[in-house]
């Protein structure tokens, strides 16, 4: 939310233009200080504008630069874990300085660097300008000290004997080395940039002939080394295509799950970060000893779809209860088993649940093969669901409705706990007023988190769709300025807006994004 503030106070007597002259010498100061390329700090962060800007690219090897806008809640949300970031940085004397720079005071700067939204990142290397690498890693102190730590020194280990590789390959659960017969060949700066980017890893590097005999290896390897499932997985280097770095970062991402995961507040970031485009979930109860079991069939059918499936426990008592809502289930359905396409979260469920190895295989192998329909959550009509003016629509009734030849049909997919929703409510009843008695026009709205179609796919809230009457089961989209005379606009036009010349620049308030409950999304 944007808050204007607007300060008012009267304007009477001598002591006011005594204070007048105060602010006017205040302001002269500030606009002083602001000329001045001093580099002033706070939380050992630097205070940058378009006039120390300079100073401090030439002044820092390393420099990450934060533009914000003072009235951002994700900026607000960030400042104090950047200022820890920056103490840490600052405390082990790494060349790496954190910088901010108010994106709607300094718009030179903005400009320049194309900010178009806040907070936005940047990082400027050895005071170059022109390049500066946008930021990839976590909104919080340990993800932005371990993504500059990366970028200040070495980003994989040189292991130089079998000793230091043994000790190194043993010292945590889950380690990344890169065998290269050329540590200045391509292949091998490719697998730097990977280690540089994937900071929640731990990477080493070799190029002796007697690392590459001891794991038994000929070639240019990337090696992945777990203390769990597989041990050892290798990824040969292609010497025709080289290393592909986007190739390799997924790759290493599917390898370094567990072949099952469980549904935990410490994996969720694992299990989304890893985009495997299909979840199978397994809910159980895990203080009954015999859903426990079930356990067995589950790993059994995962080993044959690694990096296309992820297998995922759901403890319908712990962590998972909060996303049962999410596929209308509580805690009583387990076990029971579903299968999420992660693109559109469309949810599929066998006819009766079979919890064998071989029966979870066919059933993944049909709904990969597109012979499963989606299985589609609806809620069960109110009894009044048509004699107010807005129109209440669930999964069941939404089609009877919807394509109804001889109406208008204008919906507003929603969720209960999207603010935007919340804004334009009495705006949408208000509308549904004044369209009651059109026997030709429905004014109707339907909770997207209770309520699935198999053809229609939800991405943010609120969203509008227009279904005109008439044959061809047609659908417009409104994304116009959500208010009651434009929403009387597009449908007195017959489901377009009327070109009107420009008064000034409208710009829409972005919807909710259409969050769902991990793990479906």
């Amino acid at each position: 939310l944007v808050l204007s503030l607007a300060w008012l106070g009267p304007a009477l007597g001598d002591e006011d233009k005594d204070e007048e002259v105060v602010e006017e010498e205040e302001k002269e100061k500030k606009e002083d200080e602001v000329l001045s390329d001093e580099i002033k700090e706070e939380d050992n962060v630097l205070v940058l504008h378009e006039h120390n800007f300079a100073r401090a690219l030439s002044e820092h090897q390393l420099l990450l630069v934060e533009f914000y806008a003072p009235w951002c809640g994700h900026c607000q949300q960030l400042a104090p874990a950047f200022a820890q970031a920056a103490t840490e940085l600052r405390n082990e004397s790494s060349p790496a300085r954190l910088g901010k720079v108010d994106a709607t005071a300094q718009t030179a700067l903005a400009t320049e660097f194309g900010i178009t939204s806040y907070p936005t990142l940047k990082l400027f290397r050895d005071g170059n300008r022109t390049h500066p690498l946008a930021y990839t890693g976590r909104m919080d102190s340990q993800g932005i000290v371990r993504w500059m730590q990366r970028r200040a020194g070495p980003s994989a280990t040189l292991l130089q004997d079998t000793d230091t590789a043994a000790a190194f390959v043993s010292s945590q659960d889950l380690v990344v080395v890169g065998f290269f017969k050329d540590l200045r060949g391509e292949a091998a700066q490719a697998f730097f940039e990977v280690a540089a980017e994937m900071v929640d890893m731990t990477f080493g590097v070799a190029e002796a002939a007697e690392l590459f005999q001891a794991y038994g290896l000929s070639a240019d390897t990337v090696c992945l080394f777990k203390k769990f499932d597989e041990r050892q997985t290798n990824f040969s280097v292609d010497p025709a295509r080289g290393l592909d770095t986007a190739e390799l970062t997924q790759q290493l991402r599917v390898h370094s799950l567990q072949l099952v995961m469980e549904f935990t507040n410490e994996t969720s970031n694992q299990i989304f970060g890893a985009k495997i485009p299909h979840h199978m979930l397994l809910f159980l109860n895990k203080s009954s000893s015999e859903q426990l079991s079930l356990r067995d069939g589950f790993r059994a059918a995962a080993g044959g779809f690694r990096g296309e499936v992820l297998f995922v426990v759901v403890d319908v008592t712990g962590h998972g209860a909060d996303v049962l809502p999410f596929f209308g289930m509580t805690p009583a359905d387990a076990p029971t088993l579903r299968l999420v396409k992660m693109e559109n979260n469309r949810k599929y469920r066998m006819e009766q649940d079979n919890f064998s190895d071989s029966a979870i295989r066919t059933f993944i192998r049909a709904v990969l093969d597109g012979k499963v329909k989606p299985h589609l959550l609806s809620a069960e009509p109110p009894k009044d669901w048509d004699t107010r003016p807005v129109k209440v629509l669930v999964g069941k009734t939404f089609e009877q409705v919807a394509f109804d030849e001889t109406k208008n049909v204008f919906v507003k997919f929603y969720a209960p706990w999207c603010p935007h929703c919340q804004a334009m409510a009495a705006a949408w009843e208000e509308l549904a007023e004044r369209y009651k008695d059109r026997e030709d026009i429905v004014i109707a709205e339907m909770d997207s988190t209770a309520n699935e179609l198999e053809n229609i796919t939800i991405h943010g809230f609120p969203t509008l769709h227009y279904f005109p009457a008439g044959p061809g089961r047609k659908m417009v989209e409104f994304k116009s300025t959500r208010d009651v005379e434009t929403f009387s606009k597009f449908l007195d036009n017959g489901g377009t807006l009327p070109v009107e010349p420009p008064v000034s620049e409208v710009r829409e308030q972005p919807p909710c994004p259409g969050q769902s409950p991990a793990p479906a999304g």
